[in-house]
């Protein structure tokens, strides 16, 4: 029992010992005999790396920034104190920025200010930097010098800017309000754009409408085109003043516009709305139409297609040919093929020994029995001219008016006629011309030179 007393009592003690130790410990006093030195070392900790020494370049950047305009650098500036180089050059950065974007372009100012040893660069009553005497020391210049140095390349490169810099900043700051502008008035456009779907659709239907009524009342392909045409445009012209209406467009100001530029487009645009004017007034008056053999200046064909704004026309060798509605107005147009029917005409020469009129009666009976010949009005024979040789007898016959037709039936024509007149032995002789030969005496000259002349 006493010794169990006793082994308490030195647990106890130890355990006050012990903390003691960790009181002392914890508060920073040596509560031990032994030093720090034999104490082993638990918790040991990582070696740091040695850090590499900062390189000029790295020193340059920390304490140098560059000054930018349109996004080139044009100076530097370096550290105060209290402020780094980099937002030093951010603060100048921005405000140049500011001043670009209000196109500010007049000359950088110098108020050099003697007693504090600065200067400032100052635009347009703003103050865009100021020099210090550090910046003086750092450059190896006074702030008078350095001041002036700088304004002057601040001004040359804000009055110059860099071509594919102000190109690439223009267009950002373009796309940036069309952006702007069609979050703005998006729905509007959602708007215009259903009216413009509507005018398409309604555009359809009436030139559809239109066509079918032309067709019933004109009878006409080009007149049916021009009308569908027509309706179509006025539809979309319609449609397109209701849409841009709907965007926010001044009709006041749209007319005034057009009013004052209406000379000058009307100048510019002189021959191509007098071909369309014309192109218009040829379809309306219709003197000729598809499939129609015309002849227009120098120039003769069939009509293949006729637009507002041209005219084409194949000739018979198969060259195609447009003309201007223009020069079609203002010239003579001959058609061939208004009238189905066309007369031609032969000419015959007979001998003075032949019968006149039974040669007219042979030839007349010859003509009416070729094929193609119109029997009414029927041919008629007349005499033309009294030749030197000849009696000369005119052949008028009419045959359809279609080119191929009529030089068809004419060469049908003239071989009956003189196979006609062959079997009735008349005599058809040539121009007979009489040669008549006077003597001429020869001069001495003559006979000298043939004298000569002889062996």
């Amino acid at each position: 029992m006493g010794e169990t007393m006793i082994r308490v009592r030195f647990r106890v003690i130890g355990l006050g010992l012990a903390f003691l130790v960790g009181l002392c410990c914890a508060l920073g006093q040596p509560a031990v005999v032994l030093g720090q030195d034999e104490l082993p070392d638990l918790f040991p900790e990582p070696a740091e790396e040695a850090a590499p020494a900062p390189s000029p370049q790295d020193t340059r950047e920390q304490f140098f920034a560059d000054v930018l305009v349109r996004g080139r650098p044009v100076l530097q500036v370096g550290s105060l104190e209290g402020l780094s180089a980099v937002d030093r050059a951010q603060r100048i950065n921005r405000r140049i920025a500011g001043l670009l974007n209000q196109q500010v372009t007049e000359p950088i100012a110098v108020n050099v200010d003697p007693d504090q040893e600065l200067a400032t660069l100052q635009i347009s009553n703003r103050v865009l930097m100021t020099v210090t005497s550090q910046d003086a020391l750092d450059f190896g210049t006074s702030v008078p010098e350095l001041a002036k140095g700088w304004a002057e390349d601040l001004t040359q490169a804000m009055q110059q800017p860099n071509l594919a810099v102000d190109v690439a900043q223009r267009l950002q700051g373009t796309s940036r309000l069309l952006v702007n502008g069609l979050i703005e008035n998006l729905p509007f456009l959602l708007g215009a754009l259903l009216v413009m779907i509507l005018t398409w659709l309604v555009a359809l239907l009436v030139r559809h409408a239109a066509l079918l009524w032309a067709e019933r009342t004109e009878g006409d392909r080009n007149t049916e085109l021009l009308i569908g045409r027509l309706c179509y445009g006025g539809v979309w012209v319609l449609g397109s003043i209701v849409a841009l209406g709907i965007m926010g467009l001044n009709f006041t100001a749209l007319l005034g516009t057009l009013g004052l530029t209406s000379v000058a487009i009307g100048f510019s645009l002189r021959d191509i709305l007098s071909n369309y004017i014309s192109g218009v007034i040829l379809l309306a008056a219709r003197p000729f139409r598809i499939g129609d053999q015309i002849v227009v200046q120098t120039y003769e064909g069939t009509i293949t297609q006729i637009q507002l704004r041209a005219t084409t026309l194949q000739t018979y060798d198969g060259r195609l040919i447009y003309i201007p509605n223009q020069a079609m107005f203002r010239s003579s147009i001959t058609n061939n093929t208004a009238s189905p029917v066309r007369r031609s005409s032969a000419m015959v020469g007979i001998s003075y020994e032949a019968d006149i009129e039974q040669a007219m009666q042979i030839i007349q009976a010859s003509v009416a029995q070729v094929e193609g010949v119109e029997t009414v009005p029927s041919p008629l024979v007349l005499v033309r001219e009294l030749g030197p040789s000849t009696v000369n007898l005119e052949i008028w016959f009419w045959v359809n008016s279609r080119r191929q037709s009529f030089l068809e039936v004419t060469s049908r024509v003239l071989k009956a006629i003189k196979s006609a007149l062959e079997g009735a032995k008349i005599d058809m002789p040539t121009e007979i011309y009489t040669v008549i030969l006077q003597p001429h005496a020869a001069s001495k000259t003559d006979e000298t030179a043939i004298s000569s002349e002889l062996p």
